[in-house]
Protein backbone atom coordinates (compact mmCIF):
# COMPACT_ATOMS: atom_id res chain seq x y z
CA UNK A 1 0.00 0.00 0.00
CA UNK A 2 2.57 2.20 0.74
CA UNK A 3 3.39 2.21 -2.86
CA UNK A 4 -0.15 3.39 -4.05
CA UNK A 5 0.13 7.37 -5.23
CA UNK A 6 -0.19 9.36 -2.03
CA UNK A 7 -3.33 11.90 -3.49
CA UNK A 8 -5.12 8.49 -3.92
CA UNK A 9 -4.32 7.23 -0.37
CA UNK A 10 -5.75 10.56 0.58
CA UNK A 11 -8.28 10.81 -1.54
CA UNK A 12 -7.53 14.71 -2.66
CA UNK A 13 -6.96 16.27 -6.39
CA UNK A 14 -3.02 16.98 -7.02
CA UNK A 15 -4.07 20.36 -7.07
CA UNK A 16 -5.49 20.27 -3.37
CA UNK A 17 -3.68 22.95 -1.01
CA UNK A 18 -2.88 22.26 2.81
CA UNK A 19 -6.15 22.69 4.24
CA UNK A 20 -7.59 20.55 1.62
CA UNK A 21 -5.01 17.93 2.43
CA UNK A 22 -4.94 18.28 6.29
CA UNK A 23 -8.88 18.28 6.51
CA UNK A 24 -8.60 14.37 4.21
CA UNK A 25 -5.87 12.94 6.60
CA UNK A 26 -8.43 13.61 9.66
CA UNK A 27 -11.11 12.40 8.20
CA UNK A 28 -9.11 9.09 6.93
CA UNK A 29 -7.11 9.06 10.38
CA UNK A 30 -10.11 8.80 12.34
CA UNK A 31 -12.01 5.82 10.48
CA UNK A 32 -9.24 3.71 10.15
CA UNK A 33 -6.74 4.13 13.44
CA UNK A 34 -5.75 0.96 15.10
CA UNK A 35 -7.32 2.26 18.11
CA UNK A 36 -11.28 2.08 16.88
CA UNK A 37 -10.00 -1.27 14.73
CA UNK A 38 -8.71 -3.63 17.07
CA UNK A 39 -7.07 -6.57 15.23
CA UNK A 40 -7.91 -5.12 11.82
CA UNK A 41 -4.08 -5.50 9.61
CA UNK A 42 -6.11 -3.71 7.20
CA UNK A 43 -6.96 -0.92 8.98
CA UNK A 44 -3.47 -1.01 9.95
CA UNK A 45 -1.36 -1.07 7.35
CA UNK A 46 -3.63 2.04 5.59
CA UNK A 47 -3.33 4.06 8.48
CA UNK A 48 0.62 3.54 8.18
CA UNK A 49 0.14 4.61 4.61
CA UNK A 50 -2.07 7.40 4.90
CA UNK A 51 0.56 8.97 7.79
CA UNK A 52 3.26 8.19 5.44
CA UNK A 53 1.19 10.13 2.71
CA UNK A 54 0.12 13.14 4.76
CA UNK A 55 3.77 13.31 6.45
CA UNK A 56 5.20 14.44 2.70
CA UNK A 57 2.58 15.98 1.18
CA UNK A 58 2.18 18.71 4.21
CA UNK A 59 5.60 19.72 3.97
CA UNK A 60 6.42 21.94 0.77
CA UNK A 61 9.98 20.41 -0.15
CA UNK A 62 8.60 16.96 0.17
CA UNK A 63 5.97 17.53 -1.74
CA UNK A 64 7.43 18.85 -4.52
CA UNK A 65 10.44 16.27 -4.85
CA UNK A 66 7.05 14.09 -4.59
CA UNK A 67 5.17 15.56 -7.37
CA UNK A 68 8.43 15.63 -9.80
CA UNK A 69 9.85 12.48 -9.05
CA UNK A 70 7.02 10.02 -7.13
CA UNK A 71 8.01 7.58 -5.10
CA UNK A 72 11.74 7.38 -6.09
CA UNK A 73 12.15 10.67 -4.67
CA UNK A 74 12.31 8.95 -1.31
CA UNK A 75 14.55 6.71 -2.01
CA UNK A 76 18.02 5.62 -0.70
CA UNK A 77 17.48 6.80 2.83
CA UNK A 78 15.31 9.73 2.03
CA UNK A 79 12.03 8.99 3.02
CA UNK A 80 8.94 10.75 3.39
CA UNK A 81 8.76 9.16 6.86
CA UNK A 82 8.63 5.12 6.57
CA UNK A 83 6.06 3.47 8.50
CA UNK A 84 5.77 4.75 12.13
CA UNK A 85 4.73 4.19 15.34
CA UNK A 86 0.77 5.52 15.26
CA UNK A 87 0.90 5.52 19.20
CA UNK A 88 -2.39 5.89 21.02
CA UNK A 89 -5.65 7.03 19.85
CA UNK A 90 -5.22 9.93 21.88
CA UNK A 91 -1.93 10.99 20.61
CA UNK A 92 -2.91 11.20 17.42
CA UNK A 93 -6.36 13.32 18.66
CA UNK A 94 -3.90 15.63 20.43
CA UNK A 95 -1.64 15.82 17.01
CA UNK A 96 -4.71 16.21 14.63
CA UNK A 97 -7.16 18.20 16.47
CA UNK A 98 -4.31 20.33 19.01
CA UNK A 99 -4.43 23.51 17.34
CA UNK A 100 -8.72 24.05 18.07
CA UNK A 101 -7.70 23.58 21.86
CA UNK A 102 -4.32 25.84 22.29
CA UNK A 103 -3.71 26.93 19.00
CA UNK A 104 -0.20 25.37 18.59
CA UNK A 105 -1.08 21.44 17.59
CA UNK A 106 -1.29 20.01 20.72
CA UNK A 107 1.56 22.12 22.49
CA UNK A 108 0.79 24.19 26.14
CA UNK A 109 1.85 27.17 26.42
CA UNK A 110 1.22 28.85 29.63
CA UNK A 111 2.23 32.60 28.81
CA UNK A 112 -0.89 34.74 28.78
CA UNK A 113 -1.26 37.16 25.81
CA UNK A 114 -2.38 40.63 26.50
CA UNK A 115 -5.70 41.95 24.70
CA UNK A 116 -5.33 43.96 21.78
CA UNK A 117 -6.39 47.42 22.25
CA UNK A 118 -9.00 50.11 20.09
CA UNK A 119 -8.31 53.54 19.09
CA UNK A 120 -10.82 55.53 17.36
CA UNK A 121 -9.29 58.49 16.18
CA UNK A 122 -11.10 61.49 13.97
CA UNK A 123 -8.69 63.75 11.63
CA UNK A 124 -9.75 66.31 9.04
CA UNK A 125 -9.19 66.05 5.22
CA UNK A 126 -6.29 68.37 5.32
CA UNK A 127 -4.67 65.97 7.82
CA UNK A 128 -5.31 63.08 5.71
CA UNK A 129 -4.09 64.92 2.35
CA UNK A 130 -0.94 65.94 4.46
CA UNK A 131 -0.32 63.07 7.36
CA UNK A 132 -0.02 63.95 11.19
CA UNK A 133 1.85 63.19 13.68
CA UNK A 134 -0.85 62.95 16.90
CA UNK A 135 -0.42 62.30 20.58
CA UNK A 136 -2.97 59.57 22.00
CA UNK A 137 -3.55 59.19 25.55
CA UNK A 138 -4.53 55.36 26.69
CA UNK A 139 -5.76 54.03 29.81
CA UNK A 140 -4.15 50.27 29.54
CA UNK A 141 -2.09 48.06 31.62
CA UNK A 142 1.49 47.64 31.66
CA UNK A 143 3.80 44.98 33.57
CA UNK A 144 4.22 45.30 37.41
CA UNK A 145 7.36 46.75 38.30
CA UNK A 146 8.24 45.57 41.91
CA UNK A 147 7.62 42.15 41.00
CA UNK A 148 8.92 42.68 37.54
CA UNK A 149 5.86 41.05 35.81
CA UNK A 150 5.67 37.98 37.76
CA UNK A 151 2.81 38.60 40.23
CA UNK A 152 4.85 36.76 42.96
CA UNK A 153 6.29 38.92 45.89
CA UNK A 154 9.81 40.36 45.02
CA UNK A 155 12.14 37.37 46.59
CA UNK A 156 9.74 34.20 45.77
CA UNK A 157 8.70 32.51 42.67
CA UNK A 158 5.59 30.74 41.14
CA UNK A 159 5.90 26.79 41.33
CA UNK A 160 4.40 24.56 38.95
CA UNK A 161 0.80 23.56 39.44
CA UNK A 162 0.23 20.28 40.87
CA UNK A 163 -3.21 19.44 39.34
CA UNK A 164 -2.37 20.40 35.39
CA UNK A 165 1.67 19.93 35.57
CA UNK A 166 1.99 22.82 34.78
CA UNK A 167 0.50 22.42 31.37
CA UNK A 168 -2.61 24.94 32.23
CA UNK A 169 -5.04 21.81 31.45
CA UNK A 170 -6.61 18.87 32.44
CA UNK A 171 -7.79 15.76 30.36
CA UNK A 172 -10.55 13.28 30.88
CA UNK A 173 -11.27 10.69 28.70
CA UNK A 174 -14.46 9.77 27.13
CA UNK A 175 -14.89 6.79 25.14
CA UNK A 176 -12.32 7.17 21.68
CA UNK A 177 -11.89 11.61 22.67
CA UNK A 178 -10.07 12.89 24.91
CA UNK A 179 -11.65 16.12 26.53
CA UNK A 180 -9.49 18.51 27.71
CA UNK A 181 -10.68 21.61 29.10
CA UNK A 182 -8.97 24.93 31.94
CA UNK A 183 -7.28 23.57 34.84
CA UNK A 184 -9.29 24.78 37.62
CA UNK A 185 -6.85 25.31 40.25
CA UNK A 186 -4.27 27.22 38.23
CA UNK A 187 -6.96 28.72 35.77
CA UNK A 188 -4.73 28.11 32.85
CA UNK A 189 -1.71 29.61 34.30
CA UNK A 190 0.18 26.18 34.81
CA UNK A 191 1.62 28.05 38.17
CA UNK A 192 0.30 28.63 41.32
CA UNK A 193 1.30 31.85 43.13
CA UNK A 194 1.94 31.30 46.81
CA UNK A 195 2.96 34.78 47.58
CA UNK A 196 1.76 37.20 45.17
CA UNK A 197 3.20 40.73 45.16
CA UNK A 198 1.15 43.18 47.08
CA UNK A 199 0.83 45.71 44.30
CA UNK A 200 -0.76 44.07 41.44
CA UNK A 201 -1.61 41.13 43.82
CA UNK A 202 -0.37 38.14 41.34
CA UNK A 203 -2.17 39.55 38.19
CA UNK A 204 1.83 40.84 37.53
CA UNK A 205 -0.06 44.26 35.68
CA UNK A 206 -0.94 47.46 37.03
CA UNK A 207 -3.19 50.02 35.51
CA UNK A 208 -1.76 53.05 33.90
CA UNK A 209 -1.83 56.17 31.69
CA UNK A 210 0.41 56.00 28.27
CA UNK A 211 0.84 58.86 26.19
CA UNK A 212 2.04 57.70 22.72
CA UNK A 213 3.35 59.37 19.32
CA UNK A 214 1.93 58.27 16.67
CA UNK A 215 2.64 59.50 12.68
CA UNK A 216 -0.59 59.14 10.68
CA UNK A 217 0.68 58.78 7.06
CA UNK A 218 -0.31 60.93 4.06
CA UNK A 219 -3.26 59.10 1.71
CA UNK A 220 -5.07 57.63 4.96
CA UNK A 221 -8.97 57.05 4.25
CA UNK A 222 -11.47 56.08 6.45
CA UNK A 223 -11.58 52.58 8.01
CA UNK A 224 -7.89 52.64 7.79
CA UNK A 225 -6.40 50.06 10.29
CA UNK A 226 -2.84 51.20 11.69
CA UNK A 227 -1.73 48.49 14.09
CA UNK A 228 0.85 49.59 16.49
CA UNK A 229 2.66 45.89 17.49
CA UNK A 230 2.90 45.94 21.39
CA UNK A 231 1.08 48.47 22.03
CA UNK A 232 -1.95 46.56 23.50
CA UNK A 233 -2.16 45.43 27.26
CA UNK A 234 0.40 43.75 29.67
CA UNK A 235 -0.02 40.33 29.51
CA UNK A 236 -0.64 38.77 33.31
CA UNK A 237 2.01 37.10 34.51
CA UNK A 238 4.48 37.96 32.16
CA UNK A 239 3.12 37.50 29.34
CA UNK A 240 3.67 39.14 25.65
CA UNK A 241 1.40 42.52 25.15
CA UNK A 242 -0.88 42.36 23.02
CA UNK A 243 -1.07 45.28 19.94
CA UNK A 244 -3.07 48.66 19.61
CA UNK A 245 -5.48 49.28 16.53
CA UNK A 246 -5.96 52.75 14.94
CA UNK A 247 -9.03 53.39 13.10
CA UNK A 248 -9.10 56.42 11.07
CA UNK A 249 -12.38 58.33 10.36
CA UNK A 250 -12.08 61.29 8.33
CA UNK A 251 -14.14 64.44 9.30
CA UNK A 252 -16.95 65.76 6.98
CA UNK A 253 -15.27 68.67 5.15
CA UNK A 254 -17.47 71.29 4.03
CA UNK A 255 -16.64 71.64 0.17
CA UNK A 256 -15.07 68.77 -0.80
CA UNK A 257 -15.94 64.58 -0.60
CA UNK A 258 -13.84 61.93 -1.48
CA UNK A 259 -13.94 58.43 -3.49
CA UNK A 260 -10.91 56.77 -3.32
CA UNK A 261 -8.13 59.07 -4.36
CA UNK A 262 -10.48 61.48 -6.40
CA UNK A 263 -11.91 64.26 -4.78
CA UNK A 264 -15.53 65.90 -5.96
CA UNK A 265 -16.68 69.37 -4.95
CA UNK A 266 -19.95 71.10 -6.70
CA UNK A 267 -18.87 74.85 -7.72
CA UNK A 268 -21.78 77.27 -8.87
CA UNK A 269 -21.40 78.92 -11.82
CA UNK A 270 -23.29 82.16 -13.05
CA UNK A 271 -25.25 82.05 -15.79
CA UNK A 272 -23.49 84.07 -18.11
CA UNK A 273 -20.11 82.49 -17.18
CA UNK A 274 -21.67 79.54 -18.19
CA UNK A 275 -23.23 80.36 -21.35
CA UNK A 276 -20.28 82.14 -22.93
CA UNK A 277 -17.40 80.73 -21.01
CA UNK A 278 -14.75 81.76 -18.96
CA UNK A 279 -12.08 80.36 -16.09
CA UNK A 280 -12.68 79.51 -12.93
CA UNK A 281 -9.83 79.03 -9.71
CA UNK A 282 -10.61 76.63 -7.12
CA UNK A 283 -8.38 76.02 -4.31
CA UNK A 284 -7.30 72.64 -3.67
CA UNK A 285 -6.33 70.70 -0.46
CA UNK A 286 -2.42 71.39 -1.48
CA UNK A 287 -3.71 75.28 -0.80
CA UNK A 288 -2.97 76.12 -4.51
CA UNK A 289 -5.30 77.70 -6.67
CA UNK A 290 -6.63 75.20 -9.87
CA UNK A 291 -7.47 77.29 -12.47
CA UNK A 292 -10.47 75.63 -14.46
CA UNK A 293 -11.60 76.40 -17.86
CA UNK A 294 -15.87 76.83 -18.05
CA UNK A 295 -16.41 75.83 -21.83
CA UNK A 296 -19.03 78.42 -23.49
CA UNK A 297 -22.58 76.45 -22.86
CA UNK A 298 -22.02 74.18 -20.20
CA UNK A 299 -25.04 72.92 -18.58
CA UNK A 300 -25.51 72.13 -14.74
CA UNK A 301 -24.46 68.51 -13.28
CA UNK A 302 -21.46 68.69 -16.15
CA UNK A 303 -18.43 67.46 -14.08
CA UNK A 304 -14.70 68.73 -14.86
CA UNK A 305 -11.71 66.64 -14.26
CA UNK A 306 -8.16 68.05 -12.97
CA UNK A 307 -5.43 65.74 -12.89
CA UNK A 308 -3.29 65.75 -10.34
CA UNK A 309 -4.95 67.21 -7.78
CA UNK A 310 -6.76 64.62 -6.28
CA UNK A 311 -5.89 62.83 -2.62
CA UNK A 312 -2.13 62.13 -1.96
CA UNK A 313 -1.67 58.06 -2.66
CA UNK A 314 -1.53 56.43 0.17
CA UNK A 315 2.35 54.29 0.60
CA UNK A 316 2.80 56.03 -3.06
CA UNK A 317 3.56 58.70 -4.94
CA UNK A 318 1.44 61.26 -6.41
CA UNK A 319 -1.98 62.33 -6.31
CA UNK A 320 -5.36 61.45 -7.76
CA UNK A 321 -7.62 64.22 -9.73
CA UNK A 322 -10.43 66.61 -8.14
CA UNK A 323 -13.11 66.42 -10.23
CA UNK A 324 -15.85 69.63 -10.39
CA UNK A 325 -19.32 69.57 -11.11
CA UNK A 326 -20.97 72.74 -12.62
CA UNK A 327 -23.61 73.95 -11.32
CA UNK A 328 -25.09 76.65 -12.86
CA UNK A 329 -26.62 79.68 -10.56
CA UNK A 330 -30.01 81.47 -11.96
CA UNK A 331 -29.45 85.31 -10.52
CA UNK A 332 -32.02 86.20 -7.77
CA UNK A 333 -30.92 89.90 -7.45
CA UNK A 334 -30.96 92.08 -10.79
CA UNK A 335 -30.96 95.40 -10.96
CA UNK A 336 -33.66 97.51 -13.33
CA UNK A 337 -30.55 97.83 -16.21
CA UNK A 338 -30.06 93.64 -15.83
CA UNK A 339 -33.48 93.05 -16.26
CA UNK A 340 -34.05 95.36 -18.73
CA UNK A 341 -30.80 93.73 -20.77
CA UNK A 342 -32.16 90.39 -20.17
CA UNK A 343 -35.56 91.21 -21.98
CA UNK A 344 -34.09 92.52 -25.01
CA UNK A 345 -31.99 89.22 -24.98
CA UNK A 346 -35.34 87.71 -24.38
CA UNK A 347 -37.05 89.35 -27.63
CA UNK A 348 -34.52 88.05 -29.47
CA UNK A 349 -34.84 84.54 -28.54
CA UNK A 350 -35.32 81.70 -31.80
CA UNK A 351 -34.78 78.98 -29.63
CA UNK A 352 -31.73 77.48 -31.15
CA UNK A 353 -30.42 78.87 -28.06
CA UNK A 354 -31.43 76.50 -26.12
CA UNK A 355 -31.78 72.93 -28.16
CA UNK A 356 -32.71 70.51 -25.12
CA UNK A 357 -35.82 73.21 -24.27
CA UNK A 358 -36.79 73.50 -27.90
CA UNK A 359 -36.35 69.56 -28.43
CA UNK A 360 -39.20 68.76 -24.78
CA UNK A 361 -41.11 71.35 -25.75
CA UNK A 362 -41.15 69.85 -29.29
CA UNK A 363 -42.17 66.90 -27.95
CA UNK A 364 -44.92 67.48 -25.40
CA UNK A 365 -46.55 69.28 -28.40
CA UNK A 366 -46.89 66.53 -30.28
CA UNK A 367 -48.79 64.67 -27.44
CA UNK A 368 -51.11 67.49 -27.26
CA UNK A 369 -51.49 67.60 -30.97
CA UNK A 370 -52.10 63.35 -30.98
Amino acid sequence: MLDTDFYELLQVERSADERAIKTAYRKLAMECHPDRNPGCKVSEEKFKAISVAYDCLKDPQKRAAYDRFGHAAFKNGHGAGGAQDFGSFSDIFENIFGEFMNGQGGQRHNVLRGSDLRYDLEISLEDAYNGKDVELRLDTTAACEPCDGTGAKPGTAARSCGTCGGRGQVRASQGFFVVERTCPTCRGAGEIIADPCELCRGDGRVEKHKTLQVHIPAGVDEGTRIRLSGEGEAGARGGPPGDLYIFVHLARHSIFQRDGTTLFARCPVSFTTAALGGTIEVPGLDKQRHAIKIPAGIQSGKQLRQRGAGMTILNGRGHGDMVIQVEVETPTRLSTRQKELLEEFRKTETGDECPASKSFFGKLKSLWEA
